[in-house]
């Protein structure tokens, strides 16, 4: 059984941010585990919820500057199953914060036990053209603070 332990290597890559999720019916197989393509949706989920921590309103940023987020791509491992009612902690980092994309480290949890991984890159793009577009300036600087911070007191939520 692996303890978490989220190494970082990069400055700025110690914040991170965990949610949890609990497992219902519709998240398990005929088998009674999580299916397998569930973990992306915790994680999805647990982004979103980052995003939000960190002041983001991702309708109001499409609405004001004219762009999204997307998944380019995936990669995840699985480790153990989770079941039904079992509470799932996704715990999420970045990776790397480039000009038009992050890159994610996701890790879910059970009681210490790691049941998957995942290495998720997410553009931003214009709404529209799906163009790739830059991440605007005061999402970046949220996203280097972290969630919850303020910044000289000024809310987040002004992105």
């Amino acid at each position: 059984m692996r303890r978490m332990n989220m190494t970082t290597s990069q400055p700025g890559t110690e914040i991170g941010h965990s949610w949890g999720i609990r497992v219902y019916y519709e998240d398990t197989d005929a088998g009674g585990i999580v299916f397998y393509a569930n973990y992306l949706k915790f994680f999805e989920r647990a982004r979103t919820e980052w995003l939000r921590a960190c002041g983001i309103d991702q309708n109001r940023l499409a609405d004001e500057t004219g762009v999204i987020f997307i998944v380019r791509s995936t990669a995840v491992d699985y480790r153990a199953p989770a079941r039904l009612d079992d509470v799932v902690k996704v715990v999420s980092r970045i990776e790397r914060l480039g000009r038009a994309s992050v890159d994610f480290a996701q890790e879910a949890w059970r009681d210490g036990t790691l049941l998957a991984t995942g290495s998720i890159r997410v553009g931003c793009v214009e709404r529209t053209a799906l163009r790739p577009a830059a991440i605007p300036p005061q999402v970046l600087a949220a996203l280097r603070r972290g969630p919850g911070v303020r910044d000289g007191g000024v809310s987040t939520n002004a992105c």
